[in-house]
C-alpha cells in the first residue's frame, strides 16, 4: 500500500547520497522495500526520521552500512533473505557480517533488529508486534533516564517543548528564576548531552538554542512525540 511513497522516498534518499553510499542504494532494494511497507510505515507512518543505507565506519575504518536506520530511537532494521545471508555466505562474509554488528551495537549503541525475508512476507503481524513491544521498552528507558536529569535541566526541556520554536538564555532565566550565568551553564550541559542545539550565531557564540528530537524524545517518549511531528 505504500509502493509509490517509498519509490519517491529511495530517490529522494539517492539524490543526497556520496558516492559509495549512492552504489548501495541502487543495489536490490526489494528486501528493504518490504521491510518499510511491511512492517516500519504500519507503525510509524512517515519516512521522518528514517535513513535508507546508513553509512558507519567501523574500528578498522572500513565504511559500513545498515539497511534501515529509524533515528529517533537509535534503530537498524535489517532485511535478510535467507539465500545471500545463510545458504550462499561464505566464511570471510560471515565474519564481516559479525563485525558489522558488532559496529553497530557497541561503537555505535544502536539497537539492531534483522527480520527475514519470509517472516516480513507470512508474518508481517509478528514483525509488527516486535516492533511495537522494542518502541514500548526504549520508552520506559527514555523514562529511565528523564528521571536521572537534573530537575533544572528536565525545566528546560518541559518549558522548550512548549515553546515549541527556538529559545535564548534570557527565557531559561524567566523559566527557571535563576541567573544568567546559572542559566546558561545548564543549557551548556544540556547542550553536551544533545538535548538541546544551538541556532545561528557562531561557533563561540550562538543566538538560540532548540530542543532536539533527542531531548523530545527523552521528555516525551516515542507515542506522545508524534503530537508534536519530531
Amino acid at each position: 500500500m505504500y509502493e509509490n511513497e517509498i519509490e519517491a522516498f529511495v530517490e529522494a534518499q539517492q539524490s543526497s547520497a556520496g558516492l559509495r553510499r549512492l552504489e548501495m542504494l541502487h543495489k536490490d532494494l526489494s528486501g528493504t522495500k518490504k521491510l518499510l511497507g511491511s512492517v516500519l510505515l504500519p507503525i510509524v507512518k512517515t519516512f521522518e526520521g528514517i535513513t535508507l543505507e546508513h553509512e558507519m565506519l567501523s574500528m578498522s575504518g572500513m565504511k559500513i552500512f545498515g539497511d534501515v536506520y529509524y533515528e529517533p530511537l537509535g534503530i537498524v532494521f535489517e532485511a535478510e533473505g535467507f539465500v545471500p545471508h545463510a545458504e550462499n555466505i561464505t566464511r570471510d562474509r560471515f565474519s564481516f557480517e559479525k563485525m558489522r554488528i558488532r559496529t553497530i551495537q557497541t561503537t555505535y549503541g544502536f539497537e539492531y533488529i534483522p527480520f527475514s525475508w519470509d517472516d516480513m512476507d507470512k508474518k508481517p503481524e509478528t514483525c509488527i508486534r516486535a516492533v511495537y513491544e522494542l518502541f514500548g521498552r526504549l520508552a520506559n528507558r527514555e523514562d529511565l533516564a528523564l528521571n536521572e536529569l537534573p530537575v533544572y535541566e528536565r525545566e528546560v526541556l518541559r518549558f522548550a517543548i512548549v515553546h515549541n520554536g527556538a529559545f535564548h538564555v534570557a527565557d531559561a532565566c524567566l523559566w527557571l528564576q535563576l541567573g544568567r550565568l546559572t542559566s546558561r551553564e545548564i543549557m551548556k550541559r544540556l547542550e553536551a548531552k544533545e538535548l538541546i542545539a544551538p541556532v545561528g550565531g557562531s561557533e563561540k557564540r550562538c543566538h538560540a538554542f532548540r530542543i532536539t528530537d533527542k531531548g523530545k524524545l527523552l521528555f516525551l517518549g516515542p507515542n506522545r512525540s508524534r503530537l508534536y511531528k519530531i
